[in-house]
């Protein structure tokens, strides 16, 4: 897991020293500025999972620094707001910033919500990955062994499309492109390796993920080399069983 990044924007220069010192003794990687101008132009090289943000200072304030980092009213990261007005907690909250602390305060006070904050965006993302489906496409002329995989793929949370010859799995995979393509190595109209060559060499398809695969018993080890060494192919495999292949997947979602 990467180490969280947090962009300290305050000028006075012993807090944000401080705070500095406390986030890196916590594992976090933490730049610093003076001022909203210097703020921008850390931006450009550092994106932070958190911004710690005073509200005045001299040549460019907090709320003009907020405003600068919105795409329409929306912050483009999230913004912890330090003030020595506690009167404008309300008027950050109207922003939707991710937490407000009003000057004094103690370190240890500000490190607790700040590791709160993180979190809480940590999780957030986490579900966000969670819930997206993966799109597994299979091309394979036997309708049984299409219907075991794709009934045991569903059943595991896959999003899976179904053709039965190499000229229809191109034609559609070409319009909707999935994560994996998976390709029978004997279909009656094309080559499994040709399939997955086609699409290689075609723009919109040639970072698909694809797995050639048989379950006809034994494949001649010569015949493996040959193959191996053909383009695009990311695996092959030897199926006895719907199992045999989704592991395969997995395997390759997981590299």
């Amino acid at each position: 897991m990467s180490k969280p990044k947090v962009l300290v924007i305050d000028d006075e220069e012993d807090l944000r020293e401080n705070i500095k010192y406390v986030l890196q003794a916590k594992g976090y990687i933490v730049e610093l500025a003076q001022d909203g101008v210097q703020g921008l132009k850390i931006l450009g090289d550092f994106r932070p999972d958190l911004i710690i943000l005073d509200l005045n200072m001299p040549n460019m304030g907090g709320i003009e620094f907020y405003q600068k980092i919105c795409v329409g009213d929306v912050s483009q990261y999230p913004v912890f707001v330090l003030t020595a007005r506690a009167n404008m907690e309300k008027f950050f909250k109207d922003f939707n910033v991710d937490g407000f602390m009003s000057k004094p305060f103690e370190i240890t006070d500000l490190v607790r919500e700040i590791d709160q904050v993180i979190n809480r965006k940590s999780i957030k993302s986490s579900a966000a990955q969670a819930s997206v489906l993966r799109k597994i496409f299979i091309v394979d002329n036997s309708a049984e062994f299409s219907g075991k995989i794709g009934m045991a793929l569903l059943n595991k949370s896959f999003t899976v499309n179904l053709a039965g010859t190499g000229t229809e799995a191109i034609e559609r995979i070409s319009k909707d492109v999935p994560d994996i393509v998976c390709v029978n190595m004997n279909l009656p109209d094309l080559s499994g390796e040709v399939v997955v060559q086609k699409l290689k060499r075609m723009a919109k398809t040639s970072g698909v993920k694809t797995i050639l695969y048989t379950y006809n018993a034994g494949i001649n080890p010569e015949i493996t080399r040959k193959i191996n060494a053909k383009e695009g192919i990311d695996h092959l495999v030897e199926v006895k069983s719907e199992t045999d292949l989704i592991e395969a997947i997995n395997d390759l979602l997981n590299k």
